[in-house]
């Protein structure tokens, strides 16, 4: 008969040693466990909720005191409490799940995990059931969200939002944990993750090419939880919940099925509820994130994520309300605008306050979204006119193309709200390069006085820009042109001047020299044909001079190249032929869209065009950039020249294919 041992109680004591050095874990980890729960996190919280969130399931990882089936045993640990040094970049074997620190974060992951796990039909402004519902921290009276970064983190944040948990999980266990693939299947294997080989591959596919860069994006403060800005919640609002609370108590006692709608009637029906779909908090003009006065003279980042909130109305919860929502969904009435390849899509984050006030008979309230648009919301003050909503990219805006926006366009012209660096603006004519420019009256809220704007037809006899400089605390005396082409950003207008022999390439500068603005006097008209095409800047690039046939009177070729804030860019090419005018405009010889040409990605460009002498005779000219070494003319006739440039006697419509050899080798021919 076999003697049964008495049970011997030696797992209570180590039970209690592994849970001290879970804690300490927990505490000396602390950041990284937090981050990682706000990455896995579902981004359809809102960064508010998803901060809490994320410290809550961290704090609530230990097992709850006393509980004999809180978890499961917490393994000890011989040498120390948690991960080795270099936490963030430390490698799955120095890791060990079996850790303390590897068990606390199985269960901080399980927690962040089991959260998107929630009913979809569960109410996102109810408790969630008690196993998914997160404890303290609560913040009440507060707005918390981690630091806004840039464009880069806005487009990782959103590519995140576009996968599930797992993958999310995976893409951070990656990157912040140095997990391989093995070490990420069994962690959120044992997370209870339902396909772990499919979340480890969804998530390579996640920030490439530069997976380094998408690392560096995921320890910066944009997803730090650690890291927090705060602002107050709607002050307003919250005084109307503590009257709807007290009322729907009262009345719970009466009848609870009344409670809820009084309640909902309290808070002001359905004008203050925010869309179906849209996170309310991402429409609550508390959580809009504003910038601090002076921040842009003490950053390395100048653009429009360093312009402060101004304005007469920017304290209006009213106003803006109206904007955000309208941006959630616009109402029928309102009259809708984007520049090409511009989203209208709702904010995924509170945007950025930039303006909100009265301009010209209308409330205009401007937001930057993370970098990659600015939204204009203008609803007029009297009258029964519909709202207006424009939006335009801004992405990778800087010094110049993040100088101004335009804030009012009327039949007159348009007033620009100016960047917080412009120290000194004015205008001037582009067709009177010799006329010195005008003072431009700006107000306190730096909204100028009207400019007129450019003829959209008719004769063009006049071409307003603005000459802005920027203040000497972020730039020494840096001065350059922008014009309105009907976009809310104004384009930045350069020149690139003619190579010099043996010279290296020049690099476009700012279109204030003499040369420069004699070259636009000629070319300014071109750009009625860009108008509302979402145009960044545009450059003249002198890329050859050559000396005309029968005399010595000589010629210049530019390209005009428009760059987009999506990208593509389209090319004229003008030749400049010798004018009585100095604003005689210039003969467009070819157009092409959507290509490289003339930019640092197309630096090779050779073009030809039909000239008549004063004699009457007729020629073909021709001339190609810095790098081309011969042109050879085909078909009509048939003429070759060493150098970039050639002239051949021809028929007025002689038929000539032009080819070019590069220095170093391969051919080139003439845009069309």
């Amino acid at each position: 008969m076999p003697i049964h041992q008495p049970q011997q109680r030696t797992d209570v004591r180590t039970d209690r040693a592994g849970v001290q050095q879970a804690e300490a874990a927990l505490v000396e980890h602390y950041p990284r466990l937090v981050r990682l729960a706000y990455v896995v996190l579902p981004p359809a919280l809102g960064r508010h909720r998803r901060v809490l969130t994320a410290h809550s399931v961290v704090q609530r990882a230990l097992p709850a005191a006393g509980s004999k089936a809180s978890s499961p045993r917490v393994p000890a640990q011989s040498r120390r409490t948690g991960a080795p040094e270099g936490a963030e970049g430390a490698s799955a074997d120095r890791n060990p799940p079996h850790s303390a620190y590897g068990w606390v974060r199985q269960r901080v992951l399980r927690a962040a995990l089991a959260h998107e796990r929630r009913p979809g039909w569960w109410p996102g402004r109810l408790p969630a059931p008690a196993a998914l519902r997160p404890a303290l921290p609560a913040v009440w009276g507060l707005r918390l969200f981690p630091r806004a970064g840039g464009v880069d983190e806005l487009a990782l944040d959103r590519a995140l939002s576009a996968v599930d948990g797992p993958v999310r999980a995976a893409f951070a266990l990656h990157l912040l944990e140095g997990l391989d693939e093995s070490g990420v299947r069994e962690l959120l294997a044992g997370a209870g993750a339902a396909d772990p080989a499919g979340a480890v591959r969804r998530a390579a596919r996640l920030g490439r090419p530069d997976r380094a860069g998408a690392q560096a994006l995921l320890r910066s403060g944009e997803f730090d939880p650690c890291t927090v800005q705060t602002r107050p919640s709607d002050l307003l609002r919250r005084r109307h919940r503590v009257r709807a609370a007290a009322v729907a108590a009262v009345l719970c006692v009466v009848a609870g099925g009344l409670a809820a709608a009084v309640e909902e009637g309290a808070r002001g029906g359905g004008e203050d509820r925010a869309p179906a779909g849209v996170f309310a908090p991402v429409l609550d003009p508390a959580e809009l994130m504003r910038t601090a006065a002076e921040r842009w003279a003490d950053t390395s980042r100048v653009d429009f994520t360093a312009w402060p909130a101004r304005g007469g109305r920017t304290d209006d919860d009213g106003l803006l309300g109206r904007a955000l929502r309208a941006w959630a969904g616009p109402p029928d009435s309102a009259r809708v605008s984007a520049t090409p390849g511009t989203v209208t899509v709702p904010p995924a984050q509170p945007p950025r306050l930039l303006f909100a006030g009265e301009v010209d008979g209308a409330a205009v309230v401007l937001f930057h979204d993370g970098g990659v648009r600015v939204v204009r919301y203008a609803e007029p003050l009297s009258g029964s006119g519909g709202a207006a909503l424009d939006f335009a990219r801004t992405d990778d805006a800087d010094v110049t193309t993040g100088a101004a926006v335009v804030v009012s366009r009327t039949d007159d012209g348009a007033r620009f709200l100016l960047a917080p660096w412009i120290d000194a603006s004015a205008t001037r004519d582009l067709l009177a390069p010799d006329a010195p420019g005008r003072p431009l009256e700006v107000g306190p809220d730096g909204v100028t006085a009207v400019v007129p704007r450019p003829a959209a037809g008719g004769a063009c006899q006049t071409w307003p820009v603005l000459r802005l400089r920027s203040s000497e605390r972020i730039v020494e005396n840096h001065a350059f042109l922008v014009t309105d082409l009907g976009d809310l950003a104004p384009v930045h207008l350069t020149y690139t001047p003619k190579p010099g022999r043996g010279a290296p390439a020049r690099q476009p500068r700012e279109a204030t020299s003499t040369e420069a603005l004699l070259a636009w006097a000629r070319t300014a008209c071109s750009l009625r044909t860009l108008a509302g095409s979402g145009v960044r800047s545009v450059n003249n690039w002198a890329f050859a001079g050559q000396k005309l046939p029968e005399g010595r009177a000589s010629a210049d070729w530019l390209c005009t190249r428009a760059d987009t804030w999506r990208g593509p860019g389209r090319v004229l090419v003008q030749f400049l032929a010798p004018a009585a005018s100095p604003t005689e405009p210039a003969a467009v010889v070819a157009d092409r869209a959507d290509t490289a040409l003339c930019s640092r990605f197309g630096q090779h460009v050779l073009a030809g065009t039909h000239w008549r002498a004063a004699s009457g005779r007729w020629y073909v000219l021709a001339a190609g950039s810095r790098a081309v070494t011969r042109i050879e003319a085909s078909g009509a006739v048939r003429r070759a020249a060493g150098g970039p440039t050639l002239a051949v006697r021809a028929p007025r419509d002689a038929d000539v294919e032009l080819t070019a050899s590069l220095r170093g080798g391969g051919t080139l021919t003439a845009v069309r």
